[in-house]
């Protein structure tokens, strides 16, 4: 089955890509979640626009993301929320609140879809999260989650 990419799906390509996948996967899993589109002749059209949208929110080159990966490293980030008195959150902490907090404290503009959580945030305490600026590079940026 071939399939127009919408969002990025790791191990197979970004937004725009015309992947050849397996038609249960296709159908089952990435047509339904928003991840793809069927591909036809008429959906090609679309694909200039797709990869639009990701130029202009990706980091251009390799020494820009770099660059970029020196100010997340060398940034403090607070955030506040909610907790127990045990320490424990209320809900947990978003990629969206991440972002936030990370433009908060005087860092650049992160696309929520390159942030990482790898377990999720529910307590108190400096957690560490990737950010994936460029395909050869990635941040990790300690957030420290206060009561508030």
């Amino acid at each position: 089955m071939k399939l127009i990419l919408t969002t990025e799906v790791s191990g197979l390509g970004a937004p725009g890509d015309v992947v050849e996948v397996k038609d249960g996967y296709g159908r089952n899993y990435l047509i339904p979640r928003g991840f793809a589109i069927r591909w036809t002749r008429g959906a090609e059209s679309q694909i200039a626009s797709i990869k639009k949208a990701r130029d202009a929110r990706e980091i251009r080159d390799l020494g820009t993301a770099k660059e970029v990966a020196g100010q997340l490293g060398a940034l403090k980030v607070k955030l506040k929320t909610r907790a127990g008195e045990s320490g424990r959150l209320f809900g947990s902490v978003t990629t969206n609140d991440i972002a936030e907090a990370v433009k908060a404290a005087g860092g650049p503009q992160l696309d929520r879809r390159r942030i990482e959580i790898v377990n999720a945030i529910k307590s108190l305490g400096t957690h560490r999260v990737s950010v994936k600026l460029h395909p050869e590079v990635a941040a990790t940026v300690e957030v420290e989650i206060v009561a508030g």
